[in-house]
């Protein structure tokens, strides 16, 4: 599978309303932004919750990679995830929550969203293991308390971005959150 076939898969998945102009933007998009090594592996489509449309999801042997509207894709380090999720509600469908060193990432509505998942936790272990080989021994995941502390702290940060919080409010909240 390339690139072309991967984002093909993601935007048949998407449905509608994506012409050969969009996916060749996406192709290119992530051509650019790909590292040396990097191969496709798997595509599906979701909606990210700051986003209102739905984006294609695409899974890489390094990154999990979030495209939307020719936008910068948003990116997760597959070497960094800690755990990978999925849950159904009324609302939302089927939410894909991805935890990694560097924060954790919802994806809701997603297509397919288990198997998928279950690739990500596949190509993530292949991914610390390659970096594992690479470099010094990578240090223990987080423990799951410090993982819903880091949560917590996102979501007041959206808060306090969007305007639902004032930088008074923000900081209290903060400071009795860390304790």
């Amino acid at each position: 599978m390339d690139w072309t076939d991967l984002i093909d898969v993601a935007f048949d998945v998407l449905g509608g309303g994506h012409g050969r102009e969009a996916r060749n933007a996406a192709v290119r998009t992530v051509e650019a932004v790909a590292v040396p090594g990097e191969e496709p592996v798997a595509a599906t489509a979701g909606r990210h919750p700051d986003h209102f449309r739905r984006g294609a999801l695409v899974l890489t042997s390094h990154r999990l990679l979030f495209l939307k509207d020719g936008k910068p894709p948003l990116p997760v380090a597959l070497g960094a995830v800690t755990d990978v999720t999925v849950v159904r509600t009324r609302i939302n469908g089927e939410v894909l929550k991805v935890v990694a060193l560097t924060g954790a990432h919802r994806f809701e509505d997603v297509v397919k969203a288990e198997p998928f998942a279950e690739r990500i936790r596949a190509v993530a272990a292949e991914a610390r293991r390659r970096e594992a080989g690479a470099a010094a021994p990578a240090a223990a995941p987080p423990p799951a308390d410090l993982l819903d502390q880091l949560e917590r702290l996102e979501r007041l940060a959206a808060l306090h971005g969007a305007g639902a919080l004032t930088d008074e409010e923000f900081a209290r909240a903060k400071r009795r959150l860390i304790g």
